[in-house]
């Protein structure tokens, strides 16, 4: 595959099964937008191999195989893969640290034995290498203004955090259904909550405050990482602002659903997700139109 089909393959990807996130994309730079979705196509495609039908054994070796052809990639070899030359090449260019692609691929790897989180600091283990090291690994691409690159990990942390407990609140049928608990077991047992409860048609009292517990915890992360946009350059603001809102909305759908989970899968109604879209869109275009203006030299 060429690397222009690749990146294309990994647009289509986020486009398809990152719908909010694909449209916060559109606020971007076009030059910055393919690195992104290259990232976002990546992460999509180790979580399809672990989320595959089959036994757990076949997984693996298609994990396995991913991280053979990954190495290959990274050392410059030619590999057969629809993804890994748009990623590679994403992380050659901005520098991505290696160390976060191996630590997101130990969560994925998780994901075939591990089905119930004891605590939320073992939950938040997990969600370090699926989730935080995601955002550590776009900020080179949304780009940190001069002097703020340290600062800004930690709010990318918080964001992938955020987006990560959101997803699972919004899916605890869906992950149900595949065997996996990511709501802690202590949280379960502290509002007398168990598993089977879980797999209702609707969610009982004690499931909701338990929900509406989890969603504090995620209001709390989105908290921590709104210090962060501002340490962005311009043209990447409008884009996380709108991921933001676009996420924090499902929180908000949880909430007005009355925390019931279970009843169906929430989501941002089109029209607001393409109010907020609007929202940010002359902020972006005026953002892009500096970022390429060409600074006047007077001649010597």
């Amino acid at each position: 595959m060429t690397l222009s089909a690749s990146y294309e393959h990994c647009r289509l990807l986020n486009a398809r099964h990152g719908r909010s996130y694909y449209l916060a994309t559109l606020l971007l730079p076009a030059w910055k937008r393919r690195h992104v979705h290259a990232l976002y196509g990546f992460a999509r495609y180790a979580d399809e191999i672990v989320d595959a039908f089959g036994v757990t054994g076949d997984r693996e070796k298609a994990l396995d195989a991913l991280a053979t052809r990954l190495r290959d990639a990274l050392d410059g070899e030619p590999v057969d893969d629809p993804v890994l030359p748009a990623f590679t090449h994403t992380v050659r260019s901005f520098g991505v640290a290696h160390g976060d692609i191996e630590a997101f691929l130990r969560s994925m790897r998780a994901d075939l034995t591990v089905t119930r989180y004891q605590t939320y600091d073992d939950l938040l283990e997990y969600m370090e290498g699926s989730a935080a090291v995601i955002g550590t690994m776009m900020l080179p691409v949304l780009e940190a203004m001069p002097g703020a690159l340290g600062a800004a990990r930690e709010p990318a942390r918080q964001l992938g955090l955020a987006f990560q407990l959101t997803n699972f609140l919004r899916d605890v049928a869906e992950d149900l259904e595949r065997g996996r608990v990511y709501l802690p077991l202590d949280d379960l047992d502290k509002f007398g909550v168990t598993v089977a409860d879980l797999s209702a048609e609707r969610a009982a009292p004690a499931v909701r405050e338990l929900i509406a517990f989890e969603a504090a915890r995620a209001e709390e992360h989105y908290r921590r990482a709104l210090d962060g946009v501002a340490m962005l350059v311009p043209s990447s603001r409008p884009c996380i602002r709108a991921a933001h809102e676009l996420y924090g909305g499902i929180l908000t759908e949880i909430k007005a659903a009355g925390y019931d989970v279970l009843a169906g899968r929430a989501r941002v109604p089109y029209r607001r997700r393409l109010a907020i879209f609007a929202r940010h869109l002359t902020a972006a275009s005026l953002a892009a139109r500096a970022e390429r203006r060409v600074p006047d030299v007077t001649p010597l």
